[in-house]
């Protein structure tokens, strides 16, 4: 079977590098693909927001899967306009993209649906907003922009200030565009955080190996949030929070899907807070996380192609998932001026000195005279798998001590 993976990023380089080892698999393409993606999948230089040109390819290159990385082309309507070409599609309809897409719309899907999360309250206007943090007695408080703002558009208000501020940026400068046309103003919930991904039919769910990523831009949580700094895989939960995790989340998420006729097949990502009260859905993706997906994919064993199919053909059910019993460390690699403005261009050098058995996928980069630099925010995943935290953790430093380019930025707690 010909798969076609639209993205460009770490996670997808990750994804390809994990389809690569399917025996179901026939060719694998990229749209538009990345430099480093080139040595495991056929990439064509179109948009991902370009469907007509995509299902062309589709044609052209007799594809039976369409996988979709990024938030955005989903939320466009890559999936209903593909399927209803006959096209078959691992992503969510673009209704239930609206889950990633719209703070409020999951926020109100999750109350509905009897799914723990925080209490919140949505804002349409930025003086009523103002008006509703001034009547707030009680800080910490979360103000997050409806739309997607890739992975930037929360903040964490410590005091009256600072919430004014986030409503003046979000619904005045608009420095996220139209995703902060209105905003969800939401209880801050304290707690250990973790990311659950599941695989999702519209009937069935299958659980991945939970993770937790780092999302501060500096040791300890310090610093502006970004996309991601790192990821471990996987993290220990209790039973009783795994059971919850199971029952009130997503088992409630695929009831909720199936009652709102929401068509659904690919990954919900929902991104939790372990409470004191226990685990509470702090928001949903609609997609492999990134970094998340880069310290999944090393410890699934068996065939993700053919369960991602299965997704696609409705038959998820029954279905399981064989993974290594080792932890696994991602750490990303960041261009100097990253989140704000990340400077481009930079030569990257010792990648032929990582270690055999470490792996880096690559976020942000693009080739020149025969080398690789930096081309965007994030630039590298580095991650190594060991038997436990402390050896992966280990060897994943290990790899990104041989790895350099100038104004380099990365955590040295992943995992901590």
């Amino acid at each position: 079977m010909n798969v076609l993976l639209i993205g460009s990023g770490g996670r997808e380089h990750a994804l390809a590098w994990k389809l690569r080892q399917s025996p179901q698999l026939g060719k694998l393409h990229a749209i538009p693909g990345s430099a480093a993606m080139k040595s495991l999948a056929e990439c064509h230089a179109i948009a991902v927001d370009d469907f007509e040109k995509i299902y062309a390819c589709c044609l052209a290159k007799k594809i039976g899967l369409v996988v979709v990385g990024p938030e955005a082309p989903l939320a466009g309507g890559i999936s209903d306009f593909l399927g209803a070409k006959g096209i078959k599609v691992f992503g969510p309809s673009q209704k239930g993209a609206m889950l990633e897409a719209s703070k409020q719309f999951a926020k109100e899907f999750m109350d509905r649906n009897s799914i723990p999360t925080a209490a919140f309250t949505a804002l349409y206007d930025a003086a009523f907003a103002r008006e509703k943090i001034k009547a707030n007695q009680k800080y910490p408080v979360v103000i997050k922009a409806d739309g997607l703002a890739a992975g930037k558009g929360v903040r964490i208000c410590a005091d009256e200030g600072e919430a004014l501020e986030a409503v003046a940026d979000f619904m005045e400068r608009r420095i996220f565009g139209g995703s902060g046309s209105k905003v969800v103003l939401e209880e801050f919930l304290t707690g250990r955080e973790a990311s659950v991904l599941a695989l999702v039919d519209g009937n069935s769910f299958l659980l991945l190996p939970v993770a937790r990523d780092h999302k501060r831009l500096q040791d300890g949580d310090a610093g502006p949030n970004t996309g991601g700094m790192g990821a471990v895989c996987p993290v220990e939960i209790s039973a009783p929070d795994l059971e919850i995790i199971k029952k009130e989340i997503l088992q409630r998420f695929v009831d909720g899907i199936k009652k709102e006729r929401i068509p659904f097949c690919g990954v919900i990502f929902a991104g939790l807070m372990f409470t004191p009260g226990g685990p509470k859905v702090l928001e949903f993706n609609v997609r492999f996380g990134d970094p998340e997906t880069q310290s999944i994919m090393p410890l699934i064993k068996g065939d993700l192609l053919a369960l991602l199919k299965a997704c696609a053909d409705g038959k998820l059910a029954g279905k399981e998932l064989e993974t290594s019993a080792q932890t696994c460390v991602s750490v990303v690699l960041a261009a100097g001026g990253y989140p704000e403005a990340p400077e481009k261009g930079k030569e990257i050098t010792g990648l032929y000195k990582v270690p055999a058995g470490s792996l880096v996928f690559h976020s942000g980069t693009a080739i020149k005279d025969d080398g690789y630099i930096t081309s965007g925010g994030r630039v590298l995943s580095v991650t190594a798998a060991g038997a436990n935290l402390e050896e992966a953790r280990k060897k994943a430093y290990a790899a990104v001590s041989k790895v350099s380019f100038e104004g380099m930025q990365y955590r040295k707690d992943i995992g901590v």
